[in-house]
């Protein structure tokens, strides 16, 4: 049982997340995203644990090429998982912290801006009608009415994200 603590706890996600966001990350890459995935999908513990993670390396840090690296497993890890992860990723303040990584006050290379406006602009249509996850929802609709262009996306190339 002590195994399953560590395995689930903030200093062993954040470690993980490092190594999977790092900016010469290994060929190990993909084995770490999907282990933060599993971790996320064992308990409730593990999603917000992992999202804990996540922020740091997202929103803590000016290293372009580690944020871009950690927008992509964030991307990953709403594809494949649950609704718990959801519920905590789309939440306002989480959204609002991926906008202003798409603002100009914040300097980000255009690669950052367009994954974390891609990323919003997806999981608000994905998420569209689903009450818990609506915030991102607003926040979309919000920008778009602002006249903030969103990149186009390839429907051909899309995964869907898994919404039970």
């Amino acid at each position: 049982m002590r195994f399953l603590s560590l395995w689930h706890s903030v200093d062993f996600i954040y470690s993980i997340a490092e190594k999977g966001t790092s900016e010469n990350p290994g060929p190990d890459q993909l084995v770490l995203q999907l282990e933060i995935c599993d971790i996320i999908n064992e308990t409730e513990e593990g999603a917000r644990n992992a999202v804990k993670a996540l922020r740091k390396r997202l929103f803590g840090n000016r290293n372009w090429t580690v944020v871009l690296n950690a927008l992509t497993i964030l991307e990953i890890c709403v594809k494949n998982c649950g609704h718990r992860f959801h519920v905590l990723v789309a939440k306002k303040d989480f959204v609002d912290q991926l906008v202003a990584l798409s603002q100009a006050k914040v300097a980000a290379p255009t690669a950052v801006q367009e994954k974390a406006l891609g990323l919003i602009q997806a999981w608000a249509d994905s998420f569209r009608g689903r009450l818990d996850l609506d915030a991102v929802c607003c926040v979309y609709d919000e920008l778009r009415r602002q006249g903030i262009d969103f990149p186009a996306q390839d429907l051909d190339t899309l995964a869907p994200i898994y919404t039970p």
